[in-house]
């Protein structure tokens, strides 16, 4: 199995009454088991190696779950969106191609992708039969921190991730172009725009990916900043929290299911963690560093249960890990979570 780490919890003090040290050792084993490690093995072969009679293709993109458990896999193909069953066989394929990163939810009853498409200076919705419902562009009212304005023109808009608030707001990270998250309402108009680029905290080298954290006690924005190998909340109003994880490597997206955050690491490593934000697995770990981060690696080359480029990663119902990566063939991975 692939092994994770257990949380940290100081043992009871010696120096105590021999009651009171049996009632917290008590205490401590019993959060001990809590927090248990989660467990992982590879399921080889889970996918389709070549969906639809065509190899995947390249992914520079992400992979998100419907309702009925179907799995769909961004491509820079021309098919766009490929969709497996929950088997992992292929169903179909539909909607534009080089999509980065996107995100599913509900509305109405009706689920919709929200999606990043940084090469096209935009973002998308769609409706799962890949009819777009709306693009939002640059906004040229958005100013940097100096009060200068943040885009020339529309090409300086390339969008990793979005996505969405409780009262609909539009959250967008700028990862290739400004590095700023732009805030937008819920009728696409500009709000703000937060962070900019820089290495201290409260500033972004790539903000690459971001979600909606609603674990704690009020929601949060979940920022990857990719390139500073660290992982931050935000509130919805702009405002610098705290960072959650750091010295990751290279976390490229983020995936909140129930309890934790799935972190597909671009450098040969998918992460979770907790809503406390320790870590709770580590897998797909590759003791390669040629390896790591590497779109055109061979076939040939592949391990099971070894990582290569995580860019994309949800977990489906059954808490299993399914992985996307930025790969010239694309290279998918599904990670049985352990009983």
């Amino acid at each position: 199995m692939l092994n994770a780490r257990l949380h940290s919890t100081a043992l009871p003090s010696t120096n105590r009454p021999l009651m009171t040290r049996i009632v917290l050792l008590l205490a401590f084993t019993a959060a001990a088991a809590f927090a248990a490690e989660l467990k992982f093995t590879i399921a080889p072969g889970f996918f389709e190696a070549n969906p639809g009679g065509a190899q995947l293709g390249p992914c520079h993109g992400g992979a998100v779950i419907d309702k009925a458990g179907n799995i769909l896999v961004t491509t820079d193909t021309p098919r766009g969106i490929v969709v497996y069953s929950p088997e992992g066989k292929f169903v179909r394929a539909f909607g534009p191609t080089k999509i980065h990163a996107l995100e599913i939810r509900e509305e109405n009853g009706v689920e919709f992708i929200y999606a990043a498409r940084p090469q096209s200076n935009e973002v998308i919705k769609l409706k799962l039969d890949g009819t777009q419902e709306w693009a939002l562009t640059y906004p040229p009212e958005a100013m940097n921190n100096d009060g200068a304005p943040i885009f020339k023109n529309a090409g300086g808009f390339k969008p990793c991730a979005v996505t969405v608030g409780p009262d609909g707001s539009i959250f967008v990270a700028d990862g290739y172009g400004s590095n700023y998250v732009l805030k937008f309402d819920k009728d696409r108009k500009f709000v703000k725009a937060f962070g900019g680029p820089g290495a201290p905290e409260g500033r972004f080298k790539t903000c690459h990916g971001i979600a909606l954290d609603t674990r704690g006690e009020k929601p949060l924005l979940f920022v990857c900043n990719r390139n500073s190998n660290r992982v931050e909340h935000w509130d919805l109003d702009g405002n610098f929290v705290r960072v959650i994880q750091k010295d990751l490597r290279m976390p490229a997206a983020v995936h909140i299911k129930g309890e934790y955050a799935i972190l597909p690491e671009l450098q040969g490593r998918v992460t979770v963690l907790d809503k406390t934000g320790a870590i709770v697995a580590q897998v797909g770990d590759n003791p390669d560093p040629k390896q790591r981060a590497n779109f055109g690696l061979p076939i040939a080359q592949w391990k099971d249960g070894i990582c290569n480029s995580p860019h994309g990663g949800s977990m489906d119902k059954d808490g299993n890990l399914i992985i996307s990566e930025w790969s010239a063939a694309g290279h998918m991975h599904k990670f049985v979570l352990g009983k």
